[in-house]
């Protein structure tokens, strides 16, 4: 199994890349916000996923761990395999999606494509008693989250710096509009 690559990014493209490792490359299969971090012609590390079938064998590349992880549980749930699952981590990074899953809100798994109303319900409830440990989430304050996201990308920014930007607003700060003024502060200090 190929758990991770270090090599140079050759080629980009909408869902995969390819990292010339020792003059081999290798065509990795990747979320949008991981693809928008990896600089063309540098050198990359991605940690991987080596999915193995009758006529294929395909590398899912993600930039870090928690990600990879959270792509192996979605791939525990029946029914949902590795293109499945890549979908449901373009919609949200792993830990939205585990605050979503813990509040019961399935608002960010119906946005994929093929993802129903009931299949989401399953999704959640499948993975809800991983998560049994975790803290409990309060769902305004998800909503809140998601409403932010949902409006900075209104907005014009992209999904991935919206997320990345909601990452860096403090805990103290609650409700939408504060969490969107803040968000806009921070951008407009890049």
């Amino acid at each position: 199994m190929i758990a991770h690559l270090k090599g140079i990014l050759i080629e980009k493209q909408p869902n995969f890349c390819i990292v010339d490792v020792a003059g081999v490359g290798y065509k990795v299969f990747v979320t949008l916000p991981t693809l928008g971090l990896l600089p063309i012609n540098e050198e990359v590390s991605l940690h991987t996923y080596h999915h193995i079938r009758e006529q294929a064998m395909d590398l899912y590349g993600f930039s870090d761990r928690e990600e990879r992880y959270f792509f192996e549980l979605l791939l525990s749930v029946s029914g949902i395999g590795p293109k499945g699952a890549l979908s449901i981590l373009n919609i949200a990074d792993p830990a939205t999606l585990k605050k979503a899953i813990v509040a019961d809100d399935t608002t960010h798994l119906v946005k994929v494509s093929g993802i129903g109303k009931k299949r989401a319900e399953k999704i959640a409830l499948e993975l809800r008693d991983k998560f049994k440990d975790s803290d409990s989430i309060d769902g305004a304050g998800m909503q809140d989250e998601i409403d932010t996201l949902e409006a900075l990308i209104s907005l014009g920014y992209s999904s991935y710096e919206s997320r990345e930007v909601l990452k860096k607003i403090p805990e103290t700060i609650l409700g939408t509009n504060a969490k969107i003024k803040e968000a806009l502060k921070l951008l407009g200090k890049k």
